[in-house]
């Protein structure tokens, strides 16, 4: 899980002055990891042999550390911003991605617990999950990737 006693990297730089763009970019470069951790889990749920589902519940785990992890970073920044002298369009950009953020997270986790038990109708749910957050990821990594650009031009 997230270790809340110790600033995140991002959110650190955010607070010592780093631009909001490079936060950004590295915020939606995390959510592209997190998106491809989603993407091969989805395919490796979806095998026949036990092996491979084993590795696609390892890999829903650690979808859900990602997203723990993603999710704080992103309240951080959140957080830094609306006490700076930011402009609106950022703010409302980081605040859309810090819902996003959060819904991938609960998504992430319960198809990890689904993912978890025996029956075959929860494991199913746990697959439809996977690919619901995995949806979730891609919108969150193309809104981050989306805001970086705006962000870059308030800088100028």
């Amino acid at each position: 899980m997230n270790d809340t006693s110790r600033p995140s990297r991002t959110a650190a730089t955010a607070r010592n002055g780093d631009e909001p763009s490079q936060a950004l970019r590295r915020l939606g470069s995390r959510a592209h990891q997190l998106r491809a951790a989603l993407r091969a889990a989805d395919h490796y749920n979806s095998q026949d042999q036990a092996d491979d589902r084993n590795t696609g519940s390892w890999l829903t785990s650690s979808a859900v550390t990602l997203a723990v992890d993603l999710a704080a970073d992103i309240d951080s920044l959140a957080r830094s911003v609306k006490e700076g002298a930011a402009d609106a369009a950022l703010q409302q950009a980081v605040a859309a991605a810090r819902v996003r953020a959060h819904q991938l997270n609960a998504s992430a986790r319960a198809a990890d617990h689904f993912l978890d038990q025996d029956n075959v109708d929860d494991r199913e749910t746990g697959s439809w999950l996977i690919a619901g957050a995995l949806s979730l990821a891609e919108k969150l990594a193309a809104e981050l990737d989306d805001s970086v650009a705006p962000a870059r031009k308030l800088a100028a």
